[in-house]
């Protein structure tokens, strides 16, 4: 009786495989696999020549689901508390949310702390772009231990740093500009 029970979840099993393989579910083209594993089988898979365009704006509580010690990093710097150090009365001053928001003008971006205040500060994706791509293939590798072709691949989906230079774009003294004036809080 187990024996026979084992040959048929055997026979189940090859069925399972094969009618897979035919139906393009594992490979490094297997991005409908219905079961969730094609990330996992795309050992193989090439990385990106750049991210997937369409993306939107996640905030940095998604990116430290995965990067929790860059996020711990991340919060001891200034660019953490970008938002915060902003005068309150220019918290929707446009001329400085580019700088201290993540996205502002964009049109998943940063909006208003009421709307978006996962998007408050200079985050994680304000130098490598949006990052909800990133997140749904980083998703499928949750707490397992990547291969370095699975890190290439994870990787692919978002930006190491935007082509564009982001960090001169707010750090205006770099380019011999003054930053605009504006009124200190006093403390």
């Amino acid at each position: 009786m187990a024996k026979q029970r084992f040959v048929r979840c055997l026979v189940l099993l090859l069925v399972f495989v094969a009618f897979g393989a035919m139906a393009g579910w594992f490979g490094p083209s297997a991005n409908h696999c219905p079961f969730g594993v094609s990330a996992v089988l795309a050992q193989d898979q090439k990385p990106l020549d750049k991210p997937p365009a369409g993306q939107t704006y996640v905030g940095e509580k998604t990116c430290a689901s995965c990067h929790f010690d860059q996020d711990l990093t991340w919060r001891k710097t200034k660019h953490a508390k970008g938002f915060e150090i902003l005068p309150a009365k220019y918290h929707e001053d446009k001329s400085c949310l580019k700088c201290h928001s993540t996205g502002f003008g964009e049109e998943t971006g940063f909006k208003s702390l009421e709307s978006t205040p996962a998007l408050v500060g200079t985050s994680c994706e304000a130098c490598h772009g949006p990052g909800s791509e990133h997140a749904k293939v980083g998703k499928q590798f949750f707490g397992k231990e990547l291969t370095e072709a699975q890190k290439k691949f994870v990787g692919s989906s978002i930006y190491k740093i935007q082509p564009k230079n982001v960090c001169v774009e707010c750090h205006l003294a770099q380019t011999h500009k003054k930053h605009p004036p504006y009124e200190k809080e006093e403390k």
